[in-house]
């Protein structure tokens, strides 16, 4: 079934900043989906140094994260229905040869009517990217942009979301995002291997803090996404008017997953990891 879907799901829309499909096999248990060409590959090979790839300068970072917008947004609020993807991560976010951005692997969408304000649905999606409400099973594409946030702090700090390498304190980096903006030390997570982004340390600032108002608990402060592309654009600015507080800890959101289980609670940021 999720096959069907991503084949019709991107067989109907077009925009620059979501990849093309051009063909696909579905012949009883072989299954092919056959994509544009995108010569850089996936994001996660340029922003978590494991392929000995030179870092990524400021510019080419906003402008991956501005296509990245747009595409969603277009996903969001210019189809006949809604469209969440609800697996938007470096790893499915493709890149052509000048590193123009495009979203892909829509097996996971899901299709919201515009007269509907949430749809129940059981969780799916990467750990580490999902937002607070998925613990509740009514989501809106707002789950969207919790997870861009997740991929914003990515691409600015050059590290998994969930690492395991590090100590135990700075293993998730949202949590680590929550302990320095509250001690006014977002500058320390800014990817240090990069003179072009230590060059543009309050540049960086300024995107960290539009990744953060993605990051609300709260589904409704955060922004649409046309109001993120609006802020990168330079047409709006983003709200400051934002808890600082990004990983929803509260007893309420456990215990009710559908057809999740974990041995223990979980944090909301930690239900995932790369699939």
């Amino acid at each position: 079934m999720q096959f069907l879907a991503e084949v019709q799901t991107i067989s109907s829309i077009h925009h620059i900043n979501l990849v093309r499909l051009i063909g696909f096999c579905a012949e009883k248990s072989h299954r092919l989906l056959v994509y544009e060409y995108m010569p850089k590959r996936s994001l996660d090979r340029w922003i978590y140094r494991r392929h000995d790839n030179s870092p990524l300068d400021w510019s080419t970072r906003c402008k991956i994260i501005t296509h990245i917008a747009k595409g969603l947004s277009y996903l969001h609020e210019e189809c006949t229905k809604r469209i969440a993807h609800l697996d938007v991560k470096p790893q499915n976010i493709l890149l052509d040869d000048n590193f123009n951005a495009k979203l892909s692997d829509f097996g996971l969408c899901k299709l919201i009517d515009r007269d509907t304000s949430q749809v129940v649905t059981r969780m799916r999606g990467t750990p580490g990217y999902l937002a607070p409400e998925w613990l509740t099973s009514q989501i809106t594409e707002k789950a969207d942009v919790y997870s861009f946030g997740v991929v914003v702090m990515e691409i600015i700090c050059a590290r998994k979301n969930l690492d395991t390498a590090g100590s135990e304190e700075s293993i998730h980096l949202i949590t680590l995002v929550e302990e320095k903006v509250n001690s006014d030390q977002l500058v320390d997570l800014i990817d240090k291997n990069s003179t072009d982004m230590q060059a543009h340390k309050q540049d960086a600032i300024q995107m960290m803090k539009l990744a953060m108002w993605c990051l609300q608990t709260d589904y409704k402060r955060r922004p649409n996404m046309s109001e993120v592309v609006g802020v990168l654009e330079g047409n709006m600015n983003a709200d400051t008017n934002i808890s600082n507080n990004f990983v929803a800890t509260s007893p309420i959101f456990f215990g009710i997953a559908g057809n999740v289980s974990y041995s223990s609670p979980p944090l909301v940021s930690d239900v995932s990891g790369p699939r």
